[in-house]
């Protein structure tokens, strides 16, 4: 059982810190490692790093970044193996599963930063003034202050540091404290390829996030997580006037019509739902159905569901949440199949559908974060509509039709930062990914996402 260090100035580093976390493997619940819980005298140095770094890496052209993101790209796929075999000790997810959606992919979405690296620009130069030429500098911020998830460990690290870095700016990361070990190993791959102090990562718990996001360095601070944290990182960057950029929750809704082809539908749809356990932000959760086909697609789903495989969700505590969620579904709902813990030991939930619900009850309203989908009729367009809107969240949605038509008014229409049509959940580098209301604010992903690391700024001279 190893014992796993921050990684600070380009080495792994003991922290100061006596107080310790287990890591827990959440298919037989053994502990796999030791994590300490990082004090702020950790992250005292980890901000000095950083800083010390920023004024160098940041006046590096974007050609010599592209190069080290690339030679990082190829060193991720290189230690392939390593990154699998610590994120699998961590999450419980399936070895091919880390290996192509989040090694392969999350090399590919830093070789896109890495060119993206050289695509930023400002408008363009003129006389907007009599005798003056104004023109736009896009800068890096400074020290970004970082937190990351425990569902998709590896692939939320890269979504962070790629785009800061590239920018030119430097990073201290906090990773979730159940799934700490890939991003070390990420860390570990970097040395040799970027300066020592650009990226530095620290272990913990929520005291060691909120001292990274509190802290005086950074000038912004990223999360990706829960609403809670996320409105607890807002209220602390505001205390200090920094930059906010917040990646949270979901609630995404399938919307069925009737005229959907339905053995093109049922199936992209529940695995969409069932993927990682439904441990995703995009993940569906509702299916909203017209009434003509609803008892079809409930039928199909459940046949899906009963045929799934889901790895276990992450931890004790998330486990325990979305049990008590099932444990307490309203008498006027029907559990059409699943509901409950699969078999004994380890954090595995049954695939679940769920009819019967009302758009008021809490399962339709809050994030469940499990292998769990309600489904609900609706009437006419306009309903579906309003359903689908009647959330707090507002990050992925997708229309299943085969009218093009209707597809393009829901896609105006529906009130979330992506809207998938006839497919859910694919993602891709050159794309935004971010939402609106309680999903946070900002973009992941695209040159929309690189440029939420820099500042803009304008630059007049006189040239009379």
């Amino acid at each position: 059982m190893s014992v796993l260090q921050n990684y600070i100035n380009g080495e792994f580093v003991a922290s100061t810190s006596t107080e310790t976390i287990d890591i827990i493997n959440p298919i037989d619940e053994s502990v796999v490692a030791v994590s300490p819980v990082s004090t702020a005298a950790d992250v005292d140095t980890a901000m000095a790093a950083a800083a010390a770094a920023f004024p160098s890496w940041s006046t590096t052209t974007p050609s010599e970044r592209q190069k080290a993101l690339l030679k990082l790209a190829d060193a991720i796929e290189a230690g392939s193996d390593d990154l699998v075999a610590a994120q699998a000790r961590n999450t419980g997810q399936p070895d091919d599963q880390i290996a192509d959606e989040e090694v392969t992919v999350g090399a590919d979405q830093i070789r896109f930063f890495a060119g993206a690296a050289r695509m930023l620009e400002g408008k363009s130069a003129g006389e907007y003034l009599a005798g003056h030429t104004s023109f736009v500098r896009r800068e890096p911020v400074g020290v970004i202050g970082q937190v990351t998830p425990w569902n998709y460990p590896l692939m939320m690290a890269i979504w962070k540091i790629a785009p800061a870095i590239a920018a030119g700016n430097t990073v201290v990361l906090k990773p979730s404290d159940t799934t700490p070990e890939s991003t070390l190993v990420l860390a570990g791959l970097s040395k040799g390829i970027l300066p020592p102090g650009v990226l530095n990562v620290v272990l913990g718990n929520g005291e060691t996030g909120a001292a990274v996001v509190g802290h005086p360095t950074p000038r912004m601070v990223s999360i990706t997580g829960s609403v809670r944290a996320g409105i607890a990182v807002a209220v602390a960057a505001a205390q200090q006037l920094k930059t906010a950029h917040l990646e949270l929750g979901g609630k995404a809704p399938a919307v069925v019509f009737a005229d959907a082809d339905l053995e093109k539908t049922i199936e992209p749809i529940a695995a969409a739902a069932f993927f990682n356990a439904g441990q995703d932000c995009t993940a569906v959760t509702r299916v909203l159905v017209h009434e003509s086909i609803h008892d079809k697609v409930v039928e199909g789903l459940v046949e899906e569901a009963k045929k799934a495989t889901v790895p276990p969700l992450n931890n004790v505590n998330h486990f325990d949440k979305v049990t008590s969620i099932l444990d307490n579904i309203p008498p006027h709902a029907t559990v059409a199949t699943g509901g409950k813990r699969k078999g004994d030991k380890g954090f595995f939930i049954e695939p679940t559908i769920i009819t019967g619900v009302r758009q008021d009850d809490k399962l339709v309203q809050e994030e469940t974060f499990g292998p769990v989908i309600t489904v609900q009729p609706f009437t006419d367009e306009a309903q579906a509509v309003q359903m689908s809107n009647d959330v707090a969240f507002g990050l992925a949605s997708s229309v299943w039709t085969s009218d093009h038509g209707t597809a393009m008014r829901m896609s105006g229409a529906l009130d979330f930062g992506c809207v998938w049509v006839n497919c859910h959940i694919p993602l891709v580098a050159e794309m935004p990914h971010g939402g609106f209301k309680h999903s946070g604010h900002g973009k992941d992903l695209s040159l929309y996402g690189i440029e939420d690391y820099t500042r803009v700024k304008h630059v007049m001279s006189n040239i009379e």
